[in-house]
């Protein structure tokens, strides 16, 4: 790797889950303002930046293996600085696992990223350099006026807190990202309408819990509150969506409010992790298995097509087989639209980390093949129930069909998503022909997948706004 001819430009890899990506475009945004331009190419920058993920191994080892790579091909001149969560965690251990770093800079003081690079550029010798103060109050409240959102097309998340207050056993998080710290309501509001302007049809409001956004400020019900703002500010945007609701604190005064407001998607991702009381006992999770049962049916009873997103954990220490029998008991019970699981990550510094009878490997896997085994007959179930159904679907790309061997076949495939699918973690609704990529377009549901719908549209008909919905004449059935 050569020094790049404009030693002006940066190069920045984001890594990790959607709350990275905000603290990406912060960034990118608080550089671009003092003259710096990205680049899609490492070679023609002058500073590198890896915004990391440290949540998990597997998450930290990625993290790890791209910086090596960009400080091996480093070439004179140019600048590799460590940002986000790995940073944050190991701090200035992760020089020693990355020779040829030049800077070092945490989840807490992202906003700080240009006067690291000023003083990277001064100094005089080649050692790195940190910039961890543990100062986790300041975010939220020292963002130097950028817009805290990741756009993605036509859908953008929009950061409402950070950091997280929960004692969960197997999480870094809290020691990562500090307390949980709310955004003031005025700023989301202000943003939520700049992306209105911006023709942005799909919002997703995301934190580590989206259930305690308000906490701090001393607020009850702050999401509610939150949603009820939003939705009077920025009417012209169809698409509202709530990402990481923590178990026990998804409200009554909130479970109105989503129903009362048509922006707000019927769709919601609650974390439960478990389903046996004595594992989230030993996870430090809210264990009461009643309130679950409750609140979704309480949620169905008032958004009959509600689209329920979880996360479970399968293989956490001392977890038996009659323990993950209950478990596989409640997804057949309350048939969960959508299941991300995962098997038990050892995490160093963690509560969990010292418990007894950790569970052998092959029997994580073992048991999470037969989860998602499950949670896939469910899935298809559901996805064949829409048939015949019109959804309306954001549409974000095109793409070639395939026949039955893989091969590509003839004729352009429209890839959506309706309410029922977050971006990236849930599945498409695939449409044969070009539809108009950021528009949002009712199509027929004429087949169904494990995880994606396949549906039909007139791309001839009309597509007309009124009062916020997209309505479609012509619909082929």
């Amino acid at each position: 790797m050569t020094k790049g001819p404009n030693t002006n430009r940066y190069f920045l890899l984001s890594l990790g889950c959607s709350k990275n990506s905000v603290d990406s475009e912060s960034m990118a945004q608080l550089l671009h303002r003092h003259g710096m331009k990205g680049c899609a190419k490492p070679d023609d920058a002058e500073v590198l930046i890896v915004n990391t993920c440290g949540f998990i191994n597997s998450a930290k080892q990625e993290s790890i293996a791209a910086l090596r790579e960009l400080a091996q091909a480093k070439g004179p001149g140019q600048l590799l600085i460590a940002a986000g969560c790995l940073s944050q965690r190991y701090g200035q251990a992760l020089a020693q696992e990355v020779p040829g770093l030049d800077g070092v800079i945490g989840t807490r003081r992202w906003m700080d990223i240009v006067a690291l690079i000023k003083r990277l550029r001064a100094r005089r010798h080649p050692q790195p350099l940190y910039h961890l103060p543990d100062e986790a109050k300041v975010v939220g409240l020292d963002e130097r006026g950028v817009l805290r959102a990741s756009v993605q097309g036509a859908s953008a998340y929009l950061k409402i807190a950070d950091g997280c207050r929960r004692p969960c056993a197997f999480c870094a998080i809290p020691a990562i990202k500090g307390a949980a710290v709310s955004r003031p309501l005025e700023a989301i509001v202000a943003e939520a309408v700049d992306l209105q302007e911006l023709g942005i049809r799909e919002v997703m409001l995301i934190a580590q819990d989206s259930t305690d956004y308000g906490y701090d400020l001393g607020m009850k019900d702050g999401l509610a509150h939150l949603l009820d703002a939003i939705v009077e500010a920025a009417p012209g945007i169809p698409w509202l969506r709530i990402m990481y609701a923590y178990p026990g604190y998804v409200t009554p005064r909130l479970m109105q409010t989503m129903a009362r407001h048509k922006q707000v998607l019927p769709y919601l991702d609650i974390p439960l992790q478990h389903g046996h009381r004595e594992v989230l006992k030993r996870m430090r999770r809210p264990a009461k298995i009643e309130w679950v049962y409750a609140t979704v049916a309480k949620l169905r009873e008032l958004m009959p097509n509600l689209a329920l997103r979880t996360t479970f954990i399968v293989g956490y220490p001392g977890e038996t087989e009659s323990e993950f029998e209950a478990l596989l008991t409640m997804m057949r019970d309350l048939r969960f639209d959508r299941v991300g699981a995962f098997t038990y990550s050892y995490e160093p510094g963690t509560p969990s980390a010292s418990l007894p009878n950790q569970v052998d490997d092959e029997v994580k896997q073992a048991r999470y093949e037969r989860l998602m085994s499950l949670q896939s007959a469910i899935s298809l179930q559901k996805n064949q129930a829409l048939v015949g159904q019109t959804l309306d679907i954001l549409v974000e790309g095109h793409g070639v069909g395939e026949d039955e061997q893989g091969e590509a076949a003839s004729g352009i495939i429209s890839l959506g998503r309706s309410y029922r699918d977050a971006p990236e973690i849930d599945g498409y609704v695939l449409v044969e022909g070009e539809l108009p990529i950021g528009e949002i377009v009712p199509a027929r549901i004429s087949g169904a997948t494990t995880y994606d719908l396949i549906g039909s549209v007139d791309i001839g008909a009309p597509v007309v706004i009124e009062a916020g919905k997209i309505y479609g004449e012509g619909i082929l059935v």
